[in-house]
C-alpha cells in the first residue's frame, strides 16, 4: 500500500472514530457533564432535607400511603406480633372522634378510640418523631449525609401539617377518615401523624 493510499485509510478511520463520540458538555470547572444512571440510586448529596421532603412527599409518602395503610384489622394485628425494634406503618382508620386536643396550641392532637383505646394523632403545627421519614421505607444508608436523614423527620413533619383540613371542637363525636404514618413499639402506637383528614357522613 503506498504512502498516499495510508494516509487516506488514516483520515478514514479518524472520522469514523470521531463520528461515533458523543460530545458531552462541561460545567463551570471543566468537567463533563455525564448524564444520570437511570439504574442509579438517586442521590440527595446536594439536596436540604426541606427539598427532599418537598420531591418525595407525593411518591413516597401520600402514593404510598394510599397504596399500603393498614387498615384497623392490620394495624390490631402488627401490635400483636412481635418485633426486634420500633418499625413505623401507614395506616388509615375510621373511626369517631373523641375530641380534639388543643391545650397546647403548637401540638395539637385528634383523639379517636381505637380497640378501647385513646389514640392520640398529632395535627401539628409541632410535630414529634419519626414516623413518616421511617414509613416511607428510607434508611440510614441511603444518605451519604447523615445529617440529611437525621433531619428528614422533620421536614417531612412540616410537610404533613401544610395541606391538613381544619379541625375544631365540633369534630368531637363525629366520625373521621384519618390516615396517618404510626410508630409500633413493644405492641403500643407511638407518634402517630396525621397525613390526610376528612370528616365522614353520620
Amino acid at each position: 500500500m503506498s504512502l498516499k493510499q495510508w494516509g487516506a485509510a488514516f483520515i478514514g478511520c479518524t472520522t469514523l472514530l470521531l463520528t461515533a463520540c458523543t460530545v458531552v458538555d462541561l460545567d463551570e470547572n471543566g468537567k463533563p457533564i455525564l448524564p444520570a444512571d437511570p439504574n442509579a440510586k438517586a442521590s440527595f448529596d446536594n439536596l436540604t432535607p426541606q427539598q427532599i421532603a418537598q420531591q418525595t412527599w407525593q411518591e413516597r409518602v401520600i402514593d404510598a400511603a394510599h397504596k399500603h395503610a393498614l387498615d384497623a384489622t392490620a394495624l390490631t394485628t402488627q401490635l400483636k406480633a412481635t418485633h426486634d425494634k420500633p418499625h413505623s406503618v401507614f395506616v388509615r382508620l375510621t373511626s369517631l372522634v373523641e375530641r380534639i386536643d388543643a391545650s397546647n396550641e403548637r401540638e395539637q392532637k385528634l383523639v379517636m378510640t381505637f380497640n378501647g383505646k385513646p389514640l392520640e394523632i398529632q395535627l401539628g403545627p409541632v410535630v414529634r418523631g419519626n414516623a413518616i421519614r421511617d414509613a416511607t421505607g428510607f434508611k440510614f444508608e441511603d444518605f451519604t449525609n447523615q445529617v440529611q436523614f437525621a433531619q428528614l423527620s422533620r421536614a417531612y413533619n412540616r410537610e404533613a401539617v401544610k395541606t391538613l383540613a381544619k379541625t375544631d371542637a365540633s369534630w368531637a363525636g363525629k366520625p373521621a377518615t384519618v390516615l396517618m404514618a404510626v410508630t409500633i413499639n413493644a405492641g403500643q402506637t407511638e407518634d402517630a401523624v396525621a397525613l390526610e383528614l376528612k370528616q365522614e357522613e353520620q
